[in-house]
Formats: C-alpha cells, sequence, structure tokens
C-alpha cells in the first residue's frame, strides 16, 4: 500500500481514534498524582503495552519474538517513541500542568512534515497541507491560550516536552522508512512497546531498586488504562497510519491530542469550557481535515 492509497475515511477514521486514546494518556499520568517516578511510570506502561501487543501478535498466528531483519528496527523506535519519551513525559507531567505539555508536543507534526519534505518524494508538502498544519498551530495556541504559563513550570519539563517532540518526530520518520518485508504496523507496534518495557524496567531496577515499583498497586487503574487504552491500543492504530499513508498526515495525531485532553478536562474533572476553547477545537479539526485529504506534490 503507498501513501497516497489510503481513503479519507482511513485516514481521518484511524487519526480520531489514535489521538482519542493518546489524549487520555496525560489525564491517566496524572491521575497517579506523581507517586510513581517517571522510569517506574514508563516501565509500567510500556511493559503492560508490550504484552498486550504479543497476544495480539500471537493471536495472528506470529511469534512474538523480532527476526534478525526486524532487531534493528525494533530498538530503534522503542527509543525514539518508546522508553525515552514515556520518561521524559511522565517526568514533564510532575512539573508542568497538562496544557502547556500537550502544546509544546503539538509542534511535532509542523516539523514531521517539514522533514517528510526533504525526505521523502510523496511527502513533498502543497499549498493546501502547509496551511492545514499551520492552521493547526493557530488552534492548538488558541485552544491552550494561557494555560502555557499556568501550573508552575519548570524550564527542566519544558525541556522535557521538547525531548517528547523530537524523539516522536524522529521515530514517525524513521517508521516511514521501515522497509515493507520488515514493516507490519503490529509487528513495529509490538516491538516498539517490548524494547520501552524492558529498557524502562532495567533502568527503574537499576537506579531506584523494585521499591519504586510498589506505589504501582496504589494506582493500578490508571496504569492499566496508560498502558491498555492509552498506549497498545493507540499504537497499533497509529503505526497502521503512518505505513499506510506516510508520517505527515500520521503527525496530525499530534493536533488532536490537545483537543481531547482539554475534553476529558471538562467531561471527567469537571473543567469549564471556554469559547475560545470551542474555537480552537474547532480549527484544528479543520487543519486535519485539510492535511488528511490533500494531494501530495510531484516532484
Amino acid at each position: 500500500m503507498t501513501p497516497s492509497s489510503p481513503s479519507r475515511a482511513f485516514v481521518l477514521g484511524h487519526l480520531l481514534l489514535a489521538s482519542s486514546f493518546w489524549g487520555c494518556s496525560f489525564l491517566f499520568i496524572k491521575l497517579m498524582n506523581g507517586e510513581i517516578a517517571p522510569l517506574a511510570v514508563a516501565a509500567g506502561r510500556g511493559c503492560i503495552a508490550a504484552v498486550t501487543l504479543a497476544i495480539w501478535v500471537m493471536l495472528k498466528r506470529q511469534s512474538p519474538l523480532p527476526s534478525r531483519a526486524e532487531i534493528r528496527h525494533w530498538l530503534v523506535l522503542g527509543t525514539t517513541n518508546g522508553w525515552v519519551p514515556n520518561i521524559l513525559v511522565a517526568y514533564a507531567l510532575v512539573h508542568l500542568a497538562t496544557g502547556p505539555a500537550a502544546m509544546i508536543q503539538a509542534a511535532g507534526p509542523l516539523l514531521t512534515a517539514l522533514f517528510a519534505h526533504l525526505l521523502f518524494a510523496e511527502e513533498r508538502l502543497t499549498g493546501r497541507r502547509l496551511a492545514g498544519i499551520l492552521l493547526g498551530m493557530v488552534g492548538v495556541a488558541l485552544l491552550i491560550g494561557e494555560r502555557l504559563v499556568e501550573g508552575g513550570g519548570t524550564a527542566l519539563g519544558v525541556l522535557a516536552m521538547v525531548g517528547v517532540m523530537l524523539g516522536y518526530t524522529i521515530g514517525n520518520l524513521y517508521a516511514r522508512s521501515v522497509p515493507a518485508a520488515s514493516g507490519d504496523p503490529a509487528r513495529l507496534a509490538l516491538g516498539q512497546q517490548a524494547v520501552s518495557g524492558i529498557v524502562a524496567l532495567s533502568l527503574t531496577l537499576a537506579v531506584s531498586g523494585i521499591a519504586a515499583l510498589a506505589p504501582v498497586q496504589d494506582h493500578l487503574p490508571a496504569m492499566l488504562a496508560l498502558g491498555l487504552l492509552a498506549t497498545a491500543l493507540p499504537m497499533a492504530l497509529f503505526m497502521r497510519l503512518i505505513r499506510a499513508a506516510g508520517p505527515t498526515r500520521a503527525a496530525m495525531t499530534g493536533y488532536l491530542v490537545p483537543t481531547v485532553a482539554v475534553l476529558l478536562g471538562v467531561l471527567i474533572l469537571k473543567e469549564t469550557l471556554e469559547l475560545r476553547q470551542i474555537i480552537g477545537g474547532c480549527i484544528i479539526l479543520i487543519g486535519v481535515f485539510m492535511v488528511s485529504v490533500s494531494k501530495t506534490s510531484p516532484r
């Protein structure tokens, strides 16, 4: 399947589903109240997701172990899209409010689009696609508004979220370059989370010992939801999307995630939905639609 072949319904459907589940991750981490160390959060998240995806792969009658051709891809994606951003986002959310953290990460789609434009012939930016990307940025800025300076955020928290954004950008571009023979989306998702969980767990035990995992039992529902609903499921959807539609359109999840975070704040945390948030969310959806349905530009 080539990047231009998926239908609009496939692209938009996968974008909305992956973003909806990923948007829950900020809420689940916040519900842990900073009582679980970032390394332990990343370890639990990765291990739960890896076990879930391994079961899925075995149900497809495939081995959950990597082939020789897959090892490098699993290691790279497990680092750029796995344990590094998982640790950084868990750390950042101790020091930043959800809104500013999501907004920093939302800069990723623009960076991904610019690099994809240079790296892949089928990802050339058209005027309409570029306009959609920039419109999405405007919508995110309006959606978050003054939250960017709220929450007592620290410089290290901001830098951590910049690291998350860069990691996802590199991982998205790399995933697009994986040869078709080694690029089964389900296996890429499994490999990413297996490496993520193993490395994060090893670091947790080496740095803090097994005692660092003890608080997990007090937040088990949030941790299970983080690993299953906010990691394994959206990652499987995202890998299908990026392999079929390319990194530019797939990265648009970064714009939708803040929208989901705001809606969850309203529905679950009983926050007030402001007019600018409604307008910002609508602008984001228009930008995502423009990028998702636009045709690529020939060289």
